[in-house]
């Protein structure tokens, strides 16, 4: 039986594989002075801003706006409001990339899957032509058939999704 192929009829044509590298290209250089380069040490040290730490850091903001006599008057509140606005800003986008990641991971996916589906039926098809010992086909079912493990007994080859 034929399994489900072709999930992913959408291509990138080479006009908009350019503008969406482009783009990329333009984010990166946009992104230059934002590109730090942190050790997992680092990260753990300065990584500890959990939920209700931003509570916290929430909080303060707001009395410095709202109430800012009630603020320590020795803080630099210009940087204190430009960390907490790049803070925003850059989860902002963050999130936004992420989601355009998922859909881009979730595309290749399909792709992947469409590729190893007809990978599977043109390896069918040469196992069937080498048998016919059609000219050609023992080669390149030799090479291809290394790609399916064998037992003891013989077996349908796996069709499983290989971990891409």
């Amino acid at each position: 039986m034929m399994g489900i192929t072709n999930l992913n009829n959408s291509h990138l044509d080479n006009a908009k594989l350019s503008s969406i590298l482009n783009a990329i290209t333009i984010l990166e250089m946009e992104l230059e002075n934002f590109n730090f380069n942190l050790s997992p040490q680092d990260r753990k040290r300065y990584g500890s801003i959990n939920e209700q730490n931003k509570l916290l850091v929430n909080k303060v903001y707001d009395y410095n706006k709202n109430q800012p006599n009630l603020s320590a008057p020795d803080m630099d509140w210009q940087e204190f409001e430009n960390d907490y606005n790049s803070r925003r800003n850059l989860e902002g986008m963050i999130s936004r990339l992420n989601a355009l990641i998922t859909k881009m991971v979730d595309a290749k996916t399909l792709h992947d899957y469409d590729n190893y589906q007809a990978a599977l039926d043109d390896y069918g098809f040469t196992s069937y032509k080498a048998g016919g010992s059609a000219a050609g086909f023992q080669t390149k079912y030799a090479e291809l058939k290394q790609f399916f493990a064998r037992s003891g007994t013989a077996k349908k080859p796996d069709t499983d999704t290989p971990e891409l």
